[in-house]
């Protein structure tokens, strides 16, 4: 037999050899077959950990199906749980969104009523202005004694505003202001009450 023959022989037996052993070691990694037991002196005269697994009984099948079953129901128990805690922080998103929502609503029905309070002062303010313009015009227009008669009446106040609205009509139309001269008919004493509070409250 020629050299190169012998060397390819030994070249094939030795792929034999890789090859067997690897199928050996794919086998004991599906559990089909148990060589950690018998490869474990090797492994402690080589110096390494010897690897052990749980013994199969003898005559017993092993199932792969039942194998791959069993995995994917543990990935499903798995994916259950992550959807569970997936599904429980929406819930609690949900719940923090609805307070929100709450106390928005709440916010918002403070302004409406806030802004129908002001409306409703804005109404009355505008509903006494235009009282107090129809009066001053009413009193400019009467004879001075009777109108210092009917402010003499009044109370400190509206009898100012009065005053106020006469000067300003006066002046929009650039005539004189009868305010003066109803102030000189009044009681000296009521006069100079009205006259301090014109001055303090501008």
């Amino acid at each position: 037999m020629a050299r190169g023959d012998i060397g390819r022989s030994l070249l094939l037996l030795l792929l034999i050899l890789i090859i067997s052993a690897g199928g050996l070691l794919w086998f004991d990694y599906l559990n089909v077959i148990d060589i950690k037991t018998t490869l474990a002196p090797l492994y402690r005269r080589l110096g390494l950990g010897a690897r052990t697994q749980s013994a199969v009984p003898r005559g017993e099948v092993i199932d792969l199906d039942a194998e791959r079953l069993a995995v994917r129901l543990e990935t499903l128990d798995l994916r259950e749980l992550e959807m569970k805690k997936q599904e429980d922080e929406i819930k609690m998103r949900q719940a923090q969104i609805e307070q929100m929502s709450a106390e928005l609503e709440d916010r918002q029905k403070g302004l409406d009523e806030r802004e129908n309070s002001m409306n409703a002062i804005s109404g009355e303010t505008a509903s006494y202005e235009r009282n107090i313009e129809q009066s001053a015009r009413y009193l400019n227009s009467m004879r001075p004694e009777n109108a210092v008669a009917i402010i003499e009446a009044m109370d400190d106040q509206k009898a100012i505003d009065i005053m106020r609205k006469v000067d300003e009509i006066a002046a929009a139309e650039g005539a004189a202001s009868i305010v003066s001269y109803w102030l000189s008919q009044l009681p000296p004493a009521r006069a100079a009450e009205i006259q301090r509070k014109m001055t303090i409250r501008p």
